[in-house]
């Protein structure tokens, strides 16, 4: 077996068992791709098994921190039946949902969600790409489903020197499908949406947002940054009035058309607008158009915390703005998904675009991403969802 030593001093983390081992704190020793490792301190005690990764600043993701544990496919079928457990105890009412979240799960690199009869997964480290062929036919039998569809297109395959692949693993067919989300549906493309197909993690948050409309019956919601229309349809089902949806993808406004179609309401109630969201909030500004509900639910800005202070402006200039044209009393869903950005840093953002706006609110709640994207008391990087809810006072 090969393996890596440890330099003296950074040992702390894998002592607490994180999972990732960075280049900076390697003293010596190297591997092929994927190729498992054994981990030691600079004094050569057992520290992990680890996947080796050549061309990452993660140079080494742990497996496990049992120095017994034979990194096998028998290993494999077990961590993915843990995680296949886990999620049957948690509250998810849809047919979609996260079976395998990465290092929450003991599986870094592995993202696998489950649409209806298809499973859709990411491979995104040297580990997972090594051991694919195992893990597919693991998640297969666990699952006893006969479909899986590959979309391993993420950025972070290219911090792996990998190349992107996308495509069918096991089974054929079309790639539309339809999701059964608390009391409603939504049309998804599992080759061409974002992510794997479509933003489940953000499943509770849509309904807590139709139970405020219901609730507060709001009359004028405005999402921004709508994507296939989830949290559209969720302001819909509450019985809002009437929603206006901003996104700059065509093709994603078309599919949040269908969904509100597919849901029986009415598209008079709806406006879609294929347009800049920073400039539609300003135009509203300037027409004194004004909203009881806004969804801020905008992408990655921050992939890093070395993109932290940029992302941190974008995300306050949306947030002011946003704030300049909320009627009083009204609500503000304002999320960001970035790992760079923490959830303090975030509520600090807020509260700056807040002052800058002349407005004060009440947090009602915070919010993160749904139960099947857990984070781990090892791992605080899984918390890369979060959001506030946010009453603008009167």
């Amino acid at each position: 077996m090969k393996l890596i030593r440890i330099k003296e001093g950074k040992d702390r983390a894998l002592l607490r068992r994180h999972p990732w081992v960075f280049e900076s704190a390697i003293a010596k020793g190297g591997a092929d791709a994927g190729e498992t490792v054994r981990v030691e301190s600079a004094q050569g005690e057992f520290l992990a098994w680890a996947a080796y990764s050549p061309q990452s600043k993660i140079r080494a993701r742990a497996w496990s921190f049992d120095e017994k544990q034979r990194i096998d496919a028998a290993f494999f079928a077990h961590r993915i039946a843990a995680a296949v457990r886990a999620r049957a105890r948690f509250d998810i009412r849809s047919n979609g949902l996260r079976l395998v979240h990465g290092e929450a799960d003991g599986l870094p690199g592995l993202i696998v969600d489950r649409y209806g009869d298809t499973l859709v997964a990411q491979f995104l480290s040297a580990g997972a790409e090594r051991w694919k062929s195992v893990l597919v036919d693991a998640l297969l039998a666990e699952t006893g489903l006969g479909q899986l569809y590959e979309r391993s297109d993420a950025s972070a395959r290219g911090l792996e020197g990998l190349p992107e692949v996308t495509g069918w693993l096991r089974g054929e067919g079309t790639t539309q499908r339809v999701l059964q989300e608390h009391d409603w549906q939504l049309g998804l493309d599992i080759a061409q949406g974002h992510k794997t197909g479509f933003y489940l993690d953000q499943r509770d948050s849509r309904k807590r947002f139709a139970d405020y409309t219901a609730r507060l019956q709001f009359q004028r919601v405005l999402n921004c940054y709508c994507y296939t229309g989830g949290f559209t349809v969720a302001a819909l089902a509450g019985g809002a009035a009437h929603v206006t949806s901003i996104d700059s993808s065509g093709p994603a406004l078309e599919q949040a058309r269908a969904n509100v179609a597919l849901n029986g309401h009415d598209l008079a109630r709806c406006e879609f607008l294929d347009a800049d969201v920073n400039a539609s909030l300003r135009r509203f500004a300037q027409e004194g158009r004004t909203f009881d509900a806004i969804v801020l639910d905008p992408p990655k800005f921050a992939p890093t915390v070395a993109h932290a202070e940029r992302a941190a402006r974008a995300y306050k200039d949306i947030n002011r703005l946003a704030f300049k044209i909320l009627e009083p009393g009204g609500v503000l869903f304002t999320y960001s998904c970035s790992g760079g950005i923490s959830a303090d840093l975030f509520h600090k953002i807020v509260a700056s675009a807040g002052a800058d706006a002349g407005v004060d609110g009440y947090i009602h709640e915070r919010m993160g991403g749904a139960p099947d994207h857990p984070m781990t008391i090892a791992f605080p990087e899984g918390e890369y969802l979060k959001g506030l809810v946010v009453m603008r006072k009167a």
